[in-house]
């Protein structure tokens, strides 16, 4: 197989986003839009990836090197236009031998099987293979017209094309794949005799028609080379991936009622025969085991849920929560950084920041693991089969054993003893006649004004 590299362009200011964040580092599916490029050339066998950047967005820059390392960085010194930002990365390829891929940076539901094609192509000999998709609403897009034959003759403008060539569905989509010399003597040949004044990425296919060069387009689906200008079409994405993980999702055996009101991220994952309520989101760095259910409205991030455990409803798991097998978090409930054992149960509104709750240990409602001092975290360790009545405060560094309770209501500042009692309550003072007394004098001093 053939070496192939590729060159991807992020260096767009992205103004329409209106956004101070770069568009293409917006997230779909809580993964940033050139991380998902990223991913998909890499599955698409591409050994050498350069990214061109511009000198307006140093927070791009910074992805790409601690993704790919400096070296995968080109930087566009001005905005000149798509065929500039490709030739930018020239140097950065001067030793690759092999195929290169340009491709737009903002196509986040791009995948390696609508890239495929035009690796096969070039593979058959095409010369330049390019990337073309039919869309609802063609009116501003570059029709690709094609010979008796299938290979391209041309990219025809909206604005300079036939009557006949805007009947055209077929559009180009503005990635290319070619050998890396010609690629970049086309480029280097683009001029810029245009209304804009920029050199433009297309022009290099009627640079290579020119030299009789084969031309071919490969038909890709909209939603594929789909962009995200604007924070419409990011949210006309993001629905397109959602509507994509729940048919994955329903199809693995998941259980879902109300499918649309669930949320997923890139890299959820969750196991056949597990349950799946309504208005659940999935943050990054989520695992459900078989057998789970998560209840409404929870919201689950960073954390673990393993097998028959119950979450929710109105439950929060945060980074580093690691709900054991047939562990219950009932309505609620906040769990950070915390391993609960099996069988544990938190059913009612606590928090758990930091440590860890044995097997089978129960947590009464108002439980807090007080776990920060305004500097510092400290953890709380509660051991097996414990009881933490309602209402209480475990302030941290402290280790509850196993068998051990702490009575409702107890500020718990020490560590207790397996199979021990903790109370920390003030004594009980009851004040006889006290209220009518204290409603007395208030009436009375109302009267007088």
């Amino acid at each position: 197989m053939t070496a192939r590299a590729a060159v991807i362009m992020a260096a767009g200011q992205g103004t329409r986003m209106k956004s101070p964040l770069p568009k293409v580092l917006h997230k779909v599916g809580g993964r940033a839009i050139l991380d998902r490029v990223i991913d998909t050339v890499e599955a698409s066998g591409c050994e050498k990836i350069v990214v061109v950047v511009g000198d307006h967005s140093p927070a791009v820059r910074q992805l790409v090197e601690a993704r790919l390392g400096k070296e995968a960085v080109a930087v566009q010194d001005q905005p000149l236009g798509t065929a500039h930002a490709a030739l930018a990365a020239r140097d950065a390829l001067m030793d690759f031998e092999g195929d290169v891929l340009v491709l737009n940076g903002d196509c986040p539901l791009l995948a390696p099987q609508d890239l495929a094609p035009l690796f096969a192509m070039r593979e058959a000999g095409v010369a330049l293979a390019m990337l073309a998709f039919e869309p609802a609403d063609a009116l501003l897009y570059g029709r690709v017209i094609r010979g008796a034959d299938g290979h391209v003759l041309r990219i025809a403008e909206p604005k300079d094309a036939t009557p006949e060539e805007l009947a055209v569905k077929v559009c180009n989509a503005g990635m290319m794949a070619a050998d890396r010399r010609r690629l970049f003597d086309w480029l280097a040949k683009v001029d810029n005799n245009n209304a804009k004044q920029e050199f433009y990425l297309t022009d290099i296919v009627g640079i290579a028609v020119a030299e009789e060069a084969f031309v071919k387009a490969a038909v890709a689906p909209e939603s594929a080379v789909m962009g995200t200008d604007t924070a419409m079409q990011l949210s006309q994405a993001e629905a397109v991936f959602q509507q994509r993980r729940r048919a994955h999702f329903l199809a693995e055996g998941v259980q879902m009622l109300a499918p649309e009101s669930v949320h997923f991220s890139w890299d959820t994952q969750i196991a056949a025969g597990a349950q799946i309520e309504q208005f659940v989101v999935f943050a990054p760095g989520v695992s459900v085991e078989t057998g789970a259910v998560i209840r409404a409205f929870s919201h689950l991030e960073g954390a673990k849920v393993m097998a028959g455990a119950l979450i929710g409803p109105y439950a929060r798991l945060r980074p580093g929560a690691e709900i054991g097998e047939n562990a219950h978090i009932g309505n609620f409930v906040e769990v950070k950084k915390v391993k609960v054992g099996a069988g544990a149960k938190a059913n009612h509104l606590a928090y758990l920041g930091d440590g860890s709750v044995g097997a089978k240990a129960n947590i009464g409602a108002g439980t807090i693991f007080c776990n920060y001092d305004g500097f510092d975290k400290y953890e709380t360790h509660v051991g097996e089969g414990a009881f933490i009545g309602s209402n209480s405060a475990l302030v941290a560094p402290v280790t509850i054993g196993a068998g051990a309770y702490t009575g409702s209501g107890s500020v718990i500042t020490r560590d207790v003893a397996p199979d021990a009692l903790a109370l920390e309550r003030g004594p009980p003072v009851e004040k006889e006649g006290w209220a009518a007394r204290f409603r007395a004098a208030k009436l009375a001093k109302k009267a007088k004004k």
